[in-house]
């Protein structure tokens, strides 16, 4: 597994929210809140299993997330998916009550993608870098 860069760590840390779009299609993705746990950056659809954008991780175990003007190729993990306390923990932290689904939910905690960064050498994809 590739770890992220303190530069990409900081980027995370600091936003509310990414972009992830899923596979190889140019659609406009789906904005998703994300946690931070021991340097590893989660992901959970509210919506459990059945959730279209977790169904296509699941096919397609790649993608890319967005931040501003931020793009990085990523693989996307559904199994063994991390330290579930902790995560909650981590939603709870970042987004108070809004986060109560992602945390008590069942659903929710089934549906959490672990997103790595791709180990390819031209990570950043940001329109100012083309």
């Amino acid at each position: 597994m590739t770890t992220w860069t303190p530069e990409d760590l900081a980027l995370l840390t600091g936003a509310e929210s990414l972009v992830l779009t899923v596979g190889d299609d140019a659609h406009a993705g789906v904005e998703i809140g994300m946690v931070l746990v021991r340097g590893e950056l989660y992901v959970r659809a509210y919506r459990g299993v059945r959730s279209r954008w977790y169904q296509a991780s699941q096919k397609h175990s790649h993608g890319q997330i967005r931040m501003g003007a931020v793009t990085r190729d990523v693989l996307l993990e559904t199994r063994d998916t991390g330290p579930a306390h902790e995560i909650d923990a981590a939603y709870r932290s970042k987004y108070g009550q809004a986060a109560g689904a992602l945390v008590a939910s069942p659903a929710a905690h089934t549906a959490t993608i672990r997103i790595d960064p791709t180990p390819s050498a031209r990570r950043d994809r940001s329109p100012s870098r083309r």
